[in-house]
């Protein structure tokens, strides 16, 4: 008997299953006067990638969690995408991860343990890749294959890096393409050969440790990294919580081969319709833009996709220059800017 394929169980894989910006507020919503926790300095109200809490000796435990259903078929290879997808968000707030657990639901009586055992390995390669030990974890008996990690890590105080102090004249980067989405619905409908297997998987097991680096640079204002609402959401988030706007330079954006061949051909996942309907109305397009395209590229639902950097303008070569010194060559060029608050928080211009 054939063995099913791991993304058969999955109606959308990888962050692109995350519950629709809309529908997620409304699951935040609450009546309920919360505490005050002085020494809590990051936590869900201002949709940051982590929690942070202040340990009160200049350091601080970030705490972060983060699973999803397959969006590729072999067992390993998704093991790996998850845990690297997790631990970025340590990186992503300027931190140094410490130890993961593991967050396994998996349909026994439908899919062999054997394959269990590599999704564990997966996520135990990367685990390592970081130098953090996988420790432990949970699993359950579930209908639909999931896998991520529950991630801890620390960061000096003066070094933490949160999603909403952008701050005008900023310059924007972004240390990888984007459009794992877009090539991630491709695979599941087998239109990628092998190289642009290979392609889409580097992209999505590649982790994001630049971030540390990074968070000891005072004048990088602010960073997230760009997950499952996409480009133009986690950007929204940036510039909403920091009151401002933003430009993007939509001929820099750096974008994976054949995503634009694919989105040509209608190939995109549905989560991308769910990001446009949240953001749409905060979005301006200038002339020139291939409108069409850019509705595909910018809310396309990243799966540990790069981390996005608002940078002063004093500190654009510093931080330039770490990027090419850690490999980053292809993307030390600003996508945008960080601009004095408008009604339409993005405006997307075809060039700089």
């Amino acid at each position: 008997m054939t063995t099913p394929l791991l993304t058969e169980f999955s109606k959308g894989g990888g962050c692109s299953c995350k519950i629709a910006p809309r529908v997620l507020e409304e699951i935040l919503n609450s009546s309920v006067q919360r505490p005050s926790h002085s020494a809590l300095l990051v936590g869900h109200d201002t949709n940051d990638d982590a929690a942070v809490y202040d340990l009160g000796n200049g350091t601080a435990l970030i705490s972060s969690t983060d699973f999803f259903s397959p969006l590729v078929n072999d067992a390993f290879t998704f093991g790996k995408i998850a845990a690297a997808n997790a631990i970025s968000d340590i990186y992503a707030m300027g931190g140094k991860p410490l130890v993961a657990i593991a967050i396994l639901g998996w349909p026994v009586e439908k899919l062999p343990a054997a394959m269990a055992q590599q999704v564990i390995e997966g996520g135990r390669t990367i685990c390592e890749q970081a130098g953090i030990p996988l420790a432990g974890g949970h699993s359950i008996d579930n209908p639909e294959p999931i896998f991520g990690l529950a991630v801890t890590g620390i960061v000096p105080v003066e070094n933490l890096k949160r999603n909403n102090t952008a701050q005008v004249g900023d310059w924007l980067l972004l240390t990888k393409p984007l459009g794992t989405g877009v090539l991630a619905s491709a695979e599941k409908k087998g239109l990628l050969d092998s190289a642009q297997q290979t392609v889409l998987f580097d992209a999505l097991c590649s982790l994001n440790q630049i971030g540390a680096a990074l968070g000891a640079i005072k004048g990088v204002h602010a960073m997230t990294d760009i997950t499952g609402f996409g480009l133009m959401g986690h950007l929204v988030e940036m510039v909403r919580g920091s009151n401002t706007s933003a430009a993007i330079y939509y001929d820099r954006l750096p974008v994976l081969p054949n995503v634009k061949e694919l989105i040509g051909q209608r190939v995109f996942p549905d989560a991308t319709t769910r990001n446009w309907s949240a953001y749409q109305d905060k979005i301006r397009f200038e002339k020139g833009v291939n409108v069409m395209e850019a509705f595909s590229l910018l809310p396309d639902p990243q799966t540990n996709g790069g981390l996005l950097i608002s940078v002063a303008p004093d500190s654009l070569e510093m931080v330039q220059a770490l990027l090419k010194k850690e490999g980053y060559e292809t993307h030390i060029e600003p996508i945008g800017r960080i601009l004095d608050p408008e009604e339409k928080t993005l405006a997307i211009y075809p060039t700089a």
